[in-house]
């Protein structure tokens, strides 16, 4: 199978995603030139991180982390554009197993049970085909040996595109989009909420706002990226 590989990569040779540059043995998304510059953040290792920090008065969680820090034109913005509007899915299998080696690593997010994805609605999930961060979740779910869920929480009302809202509007915009399936038993479970990228924390709010009910029930959070 190697060989076999070996020979497709000469006539198909894959580039990294970020600088376009052929990749080499061992290196898989990116290179490893471009990885080493990535902007860790190294919340998973950090009580009162930066994230955690912007929910505070907002809603109670438990534990929050995101992979790196965002930019604008930046390789991160670049990785997560690759993967949302350009099916290349295995940017959420390399961002959901660095993120799942971090938070193993850190031993702060214990007794998990399930992974949930913020989920997108039905129309827009048809038109792209598919959830940006399902692969992210799975991958982080494998990492962490526990369940990915993607049908607990649902997105009932279809919004415009958030991200060139002022955060007032943005707010307003996702509050009562979404509902948790009643079928579903939650009570004293610990789950870990994912999305892609955190900017005011609406969305998520949002999303947790709809556990409120749930006796019991403990939220953490991990994205792939915030931004600053």
């Amino acid at each position: 199978m190697n060989f076999l590989k070996d020979i497709f990569n000469i006539f198909f040779p894959e580039v990294c995603l970020c600088c376009h540059e052929h990749l080499v043995n061992h290196e898989t998304t990116i290179c490893l030139t471009c990885r080493h510059d990535l902007p860790l953040t190294n919340f998973s290792f950090e009580e009162e991180n930066l994230v955690e920090k912007s929910f505070y008065g907002r809603i109670p969680i438990e534990n929050a982390t995101a992979l790196f820090y965002f930019t604008k034109k930046g390789n991160v913005q670049l990785l997560i554009h690759e993967l949302k509007y350009n099916k290349q899915q295995q940017v959420g299998n390399f961002i959901g197993n660095w993120l799942g080696d971090e938070i193993l690593e850190s031993n702060r997010f214990k007794d998990l049970d399930y992974i949930i994805p913020v989920p997108l609605h039905q129309k827009k999930l048809r038109s792209r085909g598919y959830n940006q961060v399902t692969t992210f979740g799975e991958s982080l779910a494998k990492k962490l040996n526990i369940s990915y869920n993607s049908t607990i929480l649902v997105k009932i009302s279809s919004t415009k595109t958030q991200t060139k809202k002022i955060r007032l509007d943005r707010w307003k915009n996702v509050q009562e989009l979404f509902f948790v399936q009643n079928n579903f038993d939650l009570k004293n479970k610990h789950i870990l909420l994912i999305d892609d990228i955190i900017t005011t924390g609406a969305t998520l709010e949002a999303c947790c706002k709809s556990f409120s009910k749930i006796e019991g029930l403990k939220i953490s959070i991990a994205c792939m990226a915030y931004t600053k």
